[in-house]
């Protein structure tokens, strides 16, 4: 029952439309605004001109194991938030919070609601892509849970 109760939270904690996480918005917010609203960061990991700013063990965000905001170095702009859950979110949950897979044949652009496509990356995870929200939802092996949610802008969700 404790576990439904977490799952509860941080699904609310997540957008049911294209709405920012927590308050900060890829492609919009700025790395000083994930500092102010979560405070210094576990670790900052500067690749090129991207940087990472994690949040982990005991600065870990609320419902969350860990949080990583990816930055761009020049901008200060954040790009992408990766988001990997505290409890075990089902499949299901997810489906309900933001919707069915899409209709055949119809495209994010034809599509009425937040629906998403099943896709698989280049090393067979499974993944749900909610293209019209900018979110994609990784799956754990078994299929049925939540490794992880992405959230970038919709342009840059494949």
């Amino acid at each position: 029952m404790r576990t439904i109760a977490i799952v509860a939270v941080l699904l609310a904690a997540l957008p049911a439309v294209a709405k920012p996480w927590q308050g900060i918005e890829a492609g919009t917010s700025k790395r000083e605004q994930v500092v102010k609203k979560f405070g210094e960061p576990s670790r900052v990991v500067t690749s090129g001109d991207k940087e990472i700013v994690a949040y982990l063990e005991k600065e870990a965000i609320k419902g969350t194991r860990q949080v990583q905001f990816l930055v761009d170095a020049k901008t200060q702009i954040v790009e992408r938030i990766n988001i990997f859950p505290g409890p075990v979110v089902e499949l299901e949950a997810v489906v309900s919070t933001y919707g069915t897979a899409c209709p055949s044949g119809k495209g994010k652009a034809r599509a009425s609601s937040p629906c998403f496509v099943k896709k698989l990356t280049e090393d067979f995870r499974t993944y749900l892509l909610y293209q019209s929200l900018g979110m994609a939802v990784f799956l754990n092996a078994d299929g049925k849970t939540v490794n992880s949610f992405i959230y970038t802008t919709q342009a840059e969700a494949k």
